[in-house]
């Protein structure tokens, strides 16, 4: 049975580089690293085969790259779908050294994309993760899974921790050491353009769920409606919180 399968590799850029890209492509962000790596087994114990990599890298390459869409996104999305409200950067190239899949990767200004390029500027150690659906088989006597030839590649993004399992501690998100580093500094200009924008689809967003959870407490789904009001109080109003936290201190 196919699945969602995000698989992690540290994205190294050294920090001078980072400085020379933004100068060279006026102002700009363009990084290159290591996308994927076939033949060996990853840190959720999954091995790509190489002709299934060659394979869906070169359907990228032509159905996506080559349409400039080859868009990613910032942290782990638990989607098989590109959510174009938190694109960070686009694809631009790819090919093969060995068993290494590499890319040339342009950092959008997208708001997403903003949080990522300061995180770079600073030297922050981010990893991409490819995103793909496919199965699995397990191989090497229960130690390995190997995935299987109808994997289909989706996109890659970038992250802060891998996506494993085990003896791992828990590293913060992406988002998390961005507030972190954030809050005790003062932030570009260019993100206090995006409060009054927030607060207005905050407010939108709401007011529907608010209708949403009502509606479906009138139809007798009382059981729904609990469990989405119980979401909500959870993330919706603990982020316009935060969210106004951060604006405070950062006017």
């Amino acid at each position: 049975m196919k699945k969602l399968l995000v698989d992690y590799l540290p994205f190294d850029v050294k920090p001078e580089y980072i400085n020379e890209s933004i100068k060279e492509n006026n102002g700009k962000l363009v990084v290159r690293g290591v996308l994927q790596r076939a033949e060996a087994k990853n840190q959720n114990g999954r091995i790509y085969p190489r002709e299934v990599l060659v394979r869906e890298s070169k359907k990228y390459m032509q159905e996506f790259i080559k349409q400039r869409r080859a868009m990613g996104e910032l942290d782990h999305p638990e989607s098989s779908v590109v959510n174009l409200s938190n694109v960070s950067h686009n694809i631009t190239d790819m090919n093969w050294e060995g068993d290494n899949l590499l890319g040339t990767v342009e950092v959008l200004s997208t708001p997403s994309g903003n949080i990522l390029k300061e995180l770079f500027k600073s030297g922050i150690k981010l990893g991409i993760s490819s995103r793909g659906m496919g199965s699995v088989e397990t191989v090497q006597e229960g130690e390995a899974q190997q995935v299987g030839n109808d994997f289909e590649l989706i996109a890659f993004d970038f992250v802060s921790n891998p996506s494993t399992h085990g003896a791992m501690a828990r590293e913060k998100s992406i988002m998390e050491k961005w507030r972190d580093w954030r809050l005790d500094e003062s932030i570009p200009n260019y993100f206090r353009g995006y409060y009054s924008n927030i607060e207005s689809n905050i407010e939108r967003l709401d007011k529907n769920v608010k209708a949403f959870i009502k509606d479906l407490g009138k139809d007798g789904l009382r059981n729904e409606s609990n469990e989405l009001s119980a979401l909500y109080k959870k993330h919706i109003i603990e982020f316009n919180v935060k969210f106004q936290q951060f604006k405070r201190k950062n006017k």
